[in-house]
């Protein structure tokens, strides 16, 4: 399973960030001289580009649906094993927003202080030159990244490492260390702020017994920095 989804990306990345490391040496720069784009568009012509990007999305949560898959046994539904369901939605909203609280605000100050310490890689969260479908698509970007990431990295390694035999703060640890490592690309200000943002979500979710908080958490904290983008590198250009 980690080998088609989040693991594959995060060693991928670890190569990219090298690859990055090793371009900056060769030119003389820091590592913030360099980019990256989490939301390209995909074609010149606006309705390719909606449709390119709406069917990555759609291929990209065929993965959340393996995992499901994955996990159900008979006489038991996986989704509500998981906590992922909305049983509970107005309590699941408002430990979400605690976390963004918790983990947004100081993971963007941490991004900051990346940015000018010159180990963060600048992130261009979304384009600038938004077009009609721009906003949409990145909320629903936002809902894969929280679905993928909360629902492999947390729901379905914490079963599988669980029944092996692992121990609670060893799974909470590793996995938040595979976090980090799939946001390696971003530079090592992202690296630790992932790890950081890992175990702390590892934890809550070992208290609560459900993902959804997570996968809310993580969906708002998305929508704010790929929708607040192009004001925040209006406002900010040297940092954004």
């Amino acid at each position: 399973m980690l080998a088609v989804s989040v693991g594959q990306s995060a060693l991928y990345s670890v190569l990219s960030f090298i690859r990055t490391v090793q371009r900056s040496l060769e030119e003389g720069q820091p590592v913030s001289s360099q980019q990256t784009q989490l939301n390209p568009s995909r074609d010149a012509a606006a309705l390719w580009d909606a449709l390119y990007q709406f069917l990555s999305v759609f291929f990209s949560l065929a993965l959340v649906a393996l995992v499901v898959y994955l996990l159900w046994e008979p006489g038991s539904n996986a989704l509500r094993r998981l906590g992922l369901d909305f049983r509970r939605f107005g309590g699941d909203l408002g430990r979400g927003v605690l976390l963004v609280l918790v983990i947004g605000v100081p993971g963007l100050a941490l991004y900051v202080a990346g940015r000018l310490l010159g180990i963060t890689v600048g992130v261009v969260a979304s384009p600038l030159d938004a077009a009609w479908y721009t906003v949409p698509l990145l909320v629903l970007a936002a809902v894969r990244a929280g679905l993928i990431e909360e629902v492999v990295f947390v729901g379905y390694l914490f079963d599988r490492l669980r029944r092996l035999g692992w121990g609670w703060w060893t799974i909470i640890l590793t996995t938040a260390a595979l976090r980090g490592a799939y946001h390696a690309y971003q530079g090592i200000g992202s690296v630790i702020g992932n790890v950081v943002m890992g175990i702390v979500f590892g934890w809550c979710y070992r208290r609560w017994g459900r993902v959804m908080p997570l996968v809310l958490a993580h969906t708002i904290i998305d929508v704010l920095a790929f929708v607040g983008y192009p004001l925040a590198a209006s406002l900010f250009p040297t940092v954004f």
